[in-house]
């Protein structure tokens, strides 16, 4: 019984934590190291589901024991109740001496295996970098000595146990002694018998108290893993509402893709300055903007903006009217796409990653990959055919395959692959609004035409908002943005910009090489 309730209890509690987690604002997941919150989900669950309820079960066995002894050494020497407070007193004053060191020291050994797991997540996260420097040596001195002070903590928890046991067991002895010279010296009149089974079991005293000392301890040190699960299942920051049913917006919506922001200021997190000041833009549906500027003018903080990744100070940002603070985070996002800089894949199929909820038809899919010009239109008939061979395995399948298999982060794709594949995911999810951050900054010139060349071609009735690296990229939009320290500072359609003397776009074109042929030519 005590085991179903524990792993029902650990379960509940993980599942909880997981589902606060996913929902934590973007500051939480910046300000807090990686190592700690694998040290929730490993090490403080692994004492949830196997080592809590065993240390639980051995308190409950040895307390029962030294129960059944003690009551029965009452029964048989009467007078030996005079002592059983004194021994507890003395029993509590050891163990509370001890726990206050243990339970520090517990505290400490867990902070500093932290430490180890943010090394080693880091270590794993840039061992190509690490290979490329020859810095091996230096990082595996760096390990080593985290361990090591990981392992000082372990050590003391180690020395600290053999110090109680050594109390104890002295405790315990002292008891046996003297009721075996009570019987020795015919103090109580019983029979050699019952001497016998008296001390068989006083006897076992020592290793009894160690045993529910240790499960004590233990039990109370598994408890901060308990702790600190709880704190992140019920106490941990949120973002606003995922859903609110009320809020829905009537289908179709947006219809036509536009938006505003009316006077939108933006800082990360309270306490940080503002990096959008004042951002007052109207955006018409269908319309190709471009944003520009200097690093850290806010280009990117526009994304979040729309995303809610982090609540407006002031302002408001209007998509068709509806104002997006009011609707649930759900509605809103399900409606936006983003072809992000450094583009993301799970591991499982590519049909998981382009639609990963299951909505579309695999036939939506194999025309969005052509289309995103992954797979060629002659070849995509022959590529449906395969299938995968009697082992299950997908190495003779297309690479573009739906079945074929994406390893963790996409390792097995090209950096172009990848681009092309969050490209197609964004043609199979159809969004009015359209999001670029930087989506070719990391491709080469051709790669980077040929996508540009696929958005606009696919993407003409949607608004497109582009953060742009290239400046070259962005030329033929409709309009430009162009911030500076988080304000607008220009906006207008890029040869305007350029023609006009002064401007920050002109100095950006000059810095770039750009010139006036560069730009393509107006439309009568």
């Amino acid at each position: 019984m005590m085991c179903v309730i524990s792993i029902r209890a650990s379960k509940r509690l993980n599942l909880r934590a997981v589902k606060r987690l996913l929902h934590t604002p973007m500051s939480f997941i910046d300000n807090t190291p990686v190592g700690r919150i694998l040290n929730r989900f490993t090490r403080d669950v692994d004492c949830l589901d196997s080592q809590l309820v065993e240390n639980l079960r051995l308190f409950v066995y040895q307390v029962s024991n030294i129960t059944g002894i003690l009551v029965m050494c009452i029964i048989y020497l009467p007078w030996f109740a005079i002592v059983i407070p004194f021994m507890v007193l003395i029993f509590l004053l050891v163990v509370d001496y001890y726990q206050s060191s243990a339970r520090e020291v517990k505290r400490l050994e867990a902070v500093q295996r932290s430490f180890v797991y943010s090394n080693f997540n880091e270590v794993l996260g840039g061992i190509s970098t690490i290979k490329a420097f020859r810095s091996e040596r230096r990082f595996l001195k760096k390990s080593d000595f985290l361990i090591d002070r990981m392992n000082e903590a372990s050590y003391l928890v180690i020395v600290l146990q053999r110090w109680v046991s050594i109390c104890l067991d002295s405790i315990a002895i002292l008891l046996a002694l003297v009721i075996t010279l009570l019987c020795v010296t015919r103090q109580f009149d019983i029979s050699a018998a019952s001497v016998g089974v008296l001390l068989t079991y006083v006897l076992q005293l020592p290793g009894l108290l160690n045993g529910l000392l240790r499960a004590m301890t233990l039990g109370e040190n598994d408890m901060n893993s308990v702790e600190r699960i709880v704190n992140y299942a019920t106490e941990l920051p949120q973002e606003a509402a995922y859903r609110k049913p009320e809020m829905t917006p009537q289908e179709p919506w947006p219809s036509n893709g536009e938006v505003v922001f009316d006077n939108v200021s933006l800082s990360y997190r309270p306490g940080l300055p503002l990096v959008l000041k004042g951002v007052s833009l109207n955006i018409k549906g269908g319309e190709k903007i471009g944003i520009c500027g200097r690093t850290g003018a806010g280009k990117s903080t526009i994304m979040s903006a729309l995303y809610r990744l982090c609540e407006l100070n002031e302002g408001r940002v209007l998509i068709d009217g509806v104002d997006t603070s009011k609707l649930g985070l759900y509605d809103l996002r399900r409606k936006l796409s983003i072809i992000p800089q450094d583009p993301v894949l799970f591991k499982g199929s590519i049909r998981k990653n382009l639609d990963p909820f299951g909505e579309r038809e695999d036939e939506e899919l194999w025309s969005a990959l052509v289309r995103s010009g992954t797979i060629e239109a002659e070849e995509v008939e022959k590529v449906k055919n395969q299938h995968r061979d009697e082992s299950g395995s997908s190495t003779g399948l297309h690479k573009f395959h739906l079945d074929q298999e994406v390893e963790d982060d996409g390792t097995n794709f090209s950096l172009g692959e990848r681009q092309l594949l969050a490209l197609t995911r964004a043609l199979v999810r159809q969004s009015k609004i359209l999001i670029l951050d930087e989506a070719t900054s990391s491709v080469d010139y051709e790669t980077d035409a040929k996508i540009q060349s696929l958005i606009a071609q696919e993407f003409n009735r949607c608004t497109i908002l582009c953060i742009a690296h290239r400046l070259k990229t962005i030329l033929n939009y409709d309009r430009l943005v162009v911030l500076d320290n988080g304000t607008v500072k220009e906006f207008d359609t890029p040869r305007s910009l350029f023609c006009m003397q002064d401007t920050i776009f002109r100095e950006m074109c000059d810095k770039s090489g750009i010139k006036a042929e560069d730009f393509p030519e107006e439309q009568p």
